[in-house]
């Protein structure tokens, strides 16, 4: 049961930092493309994984258009 125990508060650590990372993601993506913009990419930002928001927070600091943060 301990093991267990410690799974589970792992899991959910590791799911606070993507959560993080993502709503991290969505503020510089409101400042540089705008609101409408962030909330449309809402949903894809907040279900990817730890390498895909990284990759997109580094491509925010060069993209010029949204469609680059994600090609």
């Amino acid at each position: 049961m301990c093991c267990q125990l410690r799974s589970h508060k792992r899991f959910g650590i590791e799911k606070g930092y993507r959560q993080g990372k993502a709503d991290l993601l969505l503020w510089l993506i409101e400042n540089k493309f705008g609101a409408d913009t962030a909330e449309a990419l809402r949903e894809r930002v907040e279900s990817a994984y730890n390498d895909s928001l990284r990759c997109w927070s580094a491509r925010i600091l060069t993209a010029d258009t949204p469609d680059a943060l994600f090609h």
